[in-house]
């Protein structure tokens, strides 16, 4: 017979793995879209402009020799992208209010200074490459197209309620298949493709190191965790009759099937995106000796000849499409880690009159990201930076996601354990080990 210990310890991983059943739900039965929400969003702004570039230099300067890298992200972006789903949703918060409440203050303001120093470079390289992709279909001026994206951004996000806005995120997702429609119009050779997808060839050179950690840093991106964790707030706030999971543990069954299923599509998604940018500068840019890509309209640019007119059309209206969605996410990511470091009034569904410091941040970091653009600052060195910035600050900010994941205190009875957990520190562990070796290599 089982201890009276020994069968609390059991009820409780019962709890932990399968959440107490509801009563029957509306949403049990929603068709799959109406289902995706934060998780596809997320994945598909971790495709933004500076992160096309990412890929289609990997491409153009390794060919296929990088292919593999994007399906060992998968899966551990897919871990701690739940876990922090599951902070949002159970805890009722965002995750720099948790780190506020669990960590020291010194800590959380390092942390979000980081994450606004990245986010505010990231805005201002992927509007450039916004207004230049623009600028190259319909020729004009980039910086007026850049202003113009930076308005329309802030519109969106400080004018239209948030149940209208979201679903409109959810449509800038279609933007990425542009790049699914360059594979099916270039030659790909299925053996050397299997050959970089399958067998990884790893080497220690300096420059290999470092384009490793760019993919997996603008893969696995500290905004990410931020956004995702604060969309799962605003929609349980934005629902009527919905609660933090650790006050209303009858609600769990169906939130956490729904943010594993929304999550698993929205990273495998957003990694697919990520091997056929890889595939098609593989293919056409490294075959054709072109083997250093600066930004993603200089990638289109370089396809056209070598792919056609309709392959550069599709890769040009793929940079502006994902800016559209990229943006926001930064702006808003930013705004929520700043606004929940002072307590002040938090979320896309409240009016401007209610959350001024909110709305001022995310201003501030669009307006800033536009004044970087018509300065002439490098948009390389940008990257470069952002890139750098964001692979040092996810080590600290996934090693406090998976701390706060395991604490009762903010998790109840929905700690994070078994192969979540091993997933979630697996991702951090490797993100150390790749900022590790980046140091050590330069």
């Amino acid at each position: 017979m089982q201890t009276g210990n020994g069968m609390q310890q059991q009820a409780q991983r019962m709890n932990q793995e399968s959440p107490p059943h509801a009563k029957t739900h509306a949403t049990d039965h929603v068709p799959l879209l109406k289902k995706l929400g934060p998780g596809l969003i997320t994945g598909a702004a971790d495709d933004d402009p500076s992160g096309i570039a990412t890929y289609s230099q990997a491409g153009a300067q390794f060919g296929y020799g990088l292919l593999w890298s994007t399906l060992l992200t998968t899966p551990l972006m897919i871990g701690i992208q739940i876990v922090s789903a599951r902070l949002g949703r159970v805890s009722g918060h965002g995750l720099a209010a948790n780190i506020r409440a669990q960590f020291p203050r010194p800590l959380l303001y390092f942390i979000v200074s980081l994450l606004l120093i990245a986010n505010t470079i990231n805005i201002a390289a992927d509007l450039g490459a916004m207004g230049d992709a623009l600028a190259l279909i319909v020729g004009g001026r980039s910086a007026i197209y850049i202003v113009f994206f930076a308005l329309v951004s802030l519109t969106l996000q400080v004018f239209i309620p948030f149940p209208r806005y979201a679903p409109l995120l959810k449509w800038l997702t279609l933007a990425l298949f542009a790049y699914v429609g360059t594979v099916l119009v270039v030659h790909v050779p299925l053996e050397e493709m299997l050959s970089g997808a399958l067998l990884p060839n790893l080497s220690f050179q300096s420059s290999n190191v470092g384009m490793l950690v760019a993919v997996f840093g603008t893969t696995i991106s500290p905004y990410l965790f931020f956004w995702q964790a604060s969309q799962e707030v605003e929609e349980q706030r934005a629902t009527p009759g919905d609660e933090p999971l650790r006050e209303a543990p009858e609600q769990a069954r169906i939130h956490l099937q729904r943010i594993k299923v929304d999550t698993y599509i929205g990273m495998i998604f957003s990694n697919l995106i990520a091997f056929c940018i890889m595939l098609t500068t593989a293919v056409t840019l490294h075959g054709a000796g072109v083997v250093n890509i600066d930004s993603a309209a200089e990638a289109a640019t370089a396809l056209r000849p070598l792919a056609g007119d309709f392959a550069f059309l599709l890769f040009a209206a793929g940079i502006v499409g994902t800016g559209l969605l990229a943006v926001p996410v930064l702006a808003g990511s930013a705004a929520y880690a700043v606004a929940e470091s002072f307590s002040w009034r938090i979320g896309l569904g409240l009016p401007l009159t209610e959350a001024r410091g909110f709305y001022s941040i995310l201003t501030i970091a669009t307006l800033l990201g536009v004044v970087i653009d018509l300065t002439g600052v490098d948009s390389i060195k940008m990257l470069l930076w952002a890139a750098m910035i964001n692979g040092v600050v996810s080590v600290p900010i996934m090693a406090v996601m998976m701390l706060l994941s395991a604490r009762p205190e903010v998790m109840g009875r929905f700690v994070v354990s078994g192969r979540l957990r091993f997933l979630g520190w697996l991702a951090t562990g490797v993100m150390a080990a790749a900022v590790v070796a980046m140091f050590v290599v330069s």
